[in-house]
């Protein structure tokens, strides 16, 4: 029988948790290029914290990629957001769920091999604060409903 947590999720392989500290190195925002989509609420909370209006924030940091909303990178693959020379990102406690759910998104944690690359690439996983499975299986449910919300299935 397979043991299963409190919410009913069935126990992973890191059913103890997983380690990750941040230590805002900027690994997850900078280089390759990616997308971190965001949802209208999202926008929202962004033109918010920015002082701007919608429609300032969509022209300045957003793009459309098919039907989906992401934010801006640099030609590097920075984010838009990340202030190299400033030392991090300048919309942190407005940043997005896709943002604040890294390092725990599905494919990353689906595997003992998967972790094992995203703790070579990230110097804050592995290490510091124990994050339970519970925790983990939320921020994972979290971001799935913001990709909802930012027409990603």
């Amino acid at each position: 029988m397979t043991e299963r947590l409190e919410s009913g999720a069935p126990k992973a392989w890191y059913g103890a948790g997983l380690r990750f500290g941040c230590t805002s190195c900027g690994a997850c925002c900078t280089g390759d290029p990616g997308a971190v989509w965001v949802s209208a609420l999202e926008i929202a909370r962004l033109a918010d914290h920015l002082g701007m209006s919608l429609g300032e924030t969509d022209r300045r940091y957003l793009r459309l990629r098919g039907i989906r909303k992401a934010l801006h990178e640099r030609f590097n693959g920075d984010c838009i957001f990340y202030d190299r020379e400033g030392g991090g990102c300048r919309v942190y406690s407005a940043r997005p769920v896709q943002c604040r759910t890294w390092p725990f998104w599905e494919p990353l944690v689906e595997t003992r091999r998967a972790w094992q690359a995203v703790c070579e690439a990230c110097p804050g996983c592995g290490q510091g604060e124990l994050v339970s499975q519970e925790i983990i299986v939320r921020r994972q449910a979290l971001l799935a409903k913001a990709r909802e919300g930012a027409g990603q299935e």
